[in-house]
């Protein structure tokens, strides 16, 4: 069963909408979010998507690509935990990683600036150095 997308279910003013079409398309459907967890092997998925294209989605994540502001490196650094999601804060307690979360690893706590559900890659800029 598909992930239903398209916007016309309600109104803002609480009006029914009209259909502009008779059926509803394919290209329409979504698909379920695929949530990263942090997990102590690596696992990807490559989906095609409209227009031939491809995704890929990272189902469980080991490493981050961390950028230090200060030194302008990047380094691939292990993940040790989610410190907290502004997704939702249950996501931290079950390690899941979204964009916007602070990780912690080996450098420090990081925020996470890429989708890894879409991307396929965790990048972190680092926001406190470790002591």
């Amino acid at each position: 069963m598909g992930v239903y997308q398209a916007n016309d279910l309600k109104k803002p003013s609480g009006g029914r909408k009209w259909p502009h079409r008779k059926v509803k398309r394919k290209y329409w459907m979504g698909r379920y979010p695929i949530l990263t967890r942090l997990s102590s092997a690596e696992e990807r998925r490559i989906e095609r998507v409209r227009g031939g294209n491809i995704k890929v989605k990272l189902k469980r994540v080991v490493y981050a690509n961390i950028l230090d502001p200060q030194e302008g490196v990047v380094r691939r650094e292990r993940i040790l935990a989610v410190v907290e999601t502004p997704a939702n804060p249950h996501f931290a307690r079950g390690g899941i990683i979204t964009k916007g979360a602070i990780i912690e690893t080996s450098l420090g706590k990081a925020r996470v600036t890429s989708r890894p559900g879409q991307d396929g890659v965790v990048n972190a800029i680092l926001v406190e150095k470790r002591k």
